[in-house]
């Protein structure tokens, strides 16, 4: 029996629950390929690629030059967002999954392909970076894309419930590459990991790839991007085309009722749909709205929103590991461990999260747990220093599930509903990635320095608290998004 639950009530386009479910595993699914490919390399740079590909510099230098190499990533992610961001927003979320989805698993896998320095010298470190870059370009729209087509197939009283399954796929990813790096660690030697077990990993995710190409070639385009009143044949409109529409509207014609206006001398020609005719002046009020509306405000707040869980996640994930191997001295599958425990409860926490903020709203559920975060950031760098190894998995489960996966599990939703239908691919990517720079990219560099030159872990502490407030403050600005209709053409904000 078809199911005609609708991603919003006062949509047109209808998806079943099959299409619904084809959906959710594909966002999930290449999410978890997104996350797996990047923890899978922020745990090489941290155990391994300082000696494989930095060989001739102290250990301290050499794990500052490896968390580099993991923050170009993120410049290319920028890139990416912007060019398939827009990509998306003009001829939908399905095509550029697709291709999102190659171009992550085909430089995972050459990572795991690579001669090192001691077989080709600079040559290894500079085909690393380049890697790097292609798999951040992909990856730059692609946790944006899963995180809108998931949120816009939702139906809307469920919508933070389903949208928390990106999270669950970053959480899925987390654990798959945190487990493999774990059973590495558990059963292989330093010398046979240096030689051939650091690869394994990388090569295996091509096997995750071939799955994934295959689920997004038979997933149907997002209903939401359908219903666009700025959609003609597959294809938005651009601003002029939209311009004229609404110009024209208040002219008088000649033309018989229900005939389309046509674009301006210049544009690309193509006729207004009928819906979009001057007689019909509510569709026309709803495209002025669009391309009238002074954007900016909703992307700014969508930054401070991911500010929180970009920087956590870049101290707790990546950084954490190699500081508490390299200066603390512990045993590098303690802090790995540590990863796959607090990934596990994360499966519970993340569609937890979500429920509550369908049930309570966005806003009071950002504020609850950015407190949190902060009032726990020096406790739990007490509990990772104190020497117990209980004490040290304890600190990281508890901040990576309220620093980094509950944030997440907000933030899915929140961002996509911030945004108007029109550039909601383009902003929320832009917004992802750029938070993910100035956060997840440079905090562990900022970090590895800091507590360098201070020798101590007050540094680690401090940022989780100032990455927290920003959020914070973030929310407080921001207006309630929860049940908001994701046809709309502009932001909410």
């Amino acid at each position: 029996m078809t199911d005609t639950t609708r991603a919003e009530p006062t949509g047109v386009a209808t998806r079943t629950t099959r299409d619904l479910t084809k959906a959710a595993v594909s966002g999930w699914l290449g999410t978890a390929m997104e996350f797996m490919d990047f923890q899978l390399y922020s745990l090489a740079a941290a155990i391994v690629f300082n000696k494989l590909f930095f060989p001739d510099v102290s250990p301290a230098i050499g794990l500052i030059a490896a968390m580099a190499t993991y923050g170009v990533g993120y410049v290319a992610r920028l890139a990416g967002a912007l060019y398939f961001g827009r990509m998306g927003d003009r001829i939908g979320r399905k095509k550029v999954l697709f291709i999102t989805i190659l171009l992550m698993g085909a430089s995972t896998t050459l990572i795991g392909a690579l001669p090192t320095y001691a077989t080709i010298g600079i040559l290894a470190p500079i085909l690393l970076v380049a890697l790097r870059l292609v798999q951040g370009f992909g990856a730059g729209a692609e946790i944006a894309g899963a995180t809108v087509m998931l949120a816009e197939y939702a139906p809307a009283k469920r919508r933070g419930l389903i949208s928390s399954l990106v999270s669950l796929g970053t959480n899925s990813g987390t654990l798959a590459a945190s487990g493999l790096w774990a059973i590495l660690l558990a059963v292989l030697s330093e010398e046979q990991l240096l030689s051939w077990g650091w690869r394994l990993p990388f090569l295996l995710s091509f096997a995750l790839m071939i799955f994934a190409v295959w689920l997004r070639r038979n997933l149907k385009e997002s209903p939401v991007f359908e219903e666009r009143p700025d959609v003609v044949d597959g294809v938005a409109m651009s601003r002029d085309e939209i311009e004229s529409v609404v110009e024209s509207a208040g002219e008088p014609t000649g033309r018989p009722a229900g005939e389309a206006a046509r674009p301006a001398s210049g544009t690309s020609g193509k006729a207004a749909p009928p819906a979009a005719a001057p007689q019909d002046t509510k569709t026309v009020s709803v495209l002025e709205a669009g391309v009238r509306q002074r954007k900016g405000k909703a992307f700014f707040l969508s930054l401070g929103l991911r500010f929180g869980q970009a920087g956590n996640s870049g101290l707790i994930q990546t950084f954490l590991v190699g500081y508490i191997g390299t200066t603390l001295g512990v045993d590098k599958s303690v802090p790995t461990d540590a990863i796959v425990y607090g990934s596990l409860l994360g499966f519970a926490v993340v569609p937890l999260v979500g429920m509550l903020g369908d049930r309570f709203g966005r806003r009071p559920m950002y504020i609850a747990l950015t407190l949190l975060t902060m009032v726990l950031a020096f406790p739990m760098m007490l509990l990772i220093t104190s020497g117990s190894t209980i004490g040290l998995m304890f600190g990281m489960v508890l901040g990576l599930n309220v620093g980094v996966l509950g944030l997440f599990s907000l933030e899915s939703v929140t961002m996509a509903e911030l945004f108007g239908s029109r550039t909601r691919f383009t902003q929320l990517a832009l917004a992802k990635e750029i938070g993910g720079i100035l956060a997840t990219a440079i905090g562990p560099v900022i970090a590895a320095t800091l507590t360098a030159v201070t020798g101590s872990w007050w540094p680690i502490a401090a940022m989780l608290v100032v990455y927290s407030l920003i959020t914070l403050v973030s929310a407080l600005l921001s207006p309630e998004t929860r049940g908001r209709d994701l046809v709309r053409l502009e932001d909410a904000a």
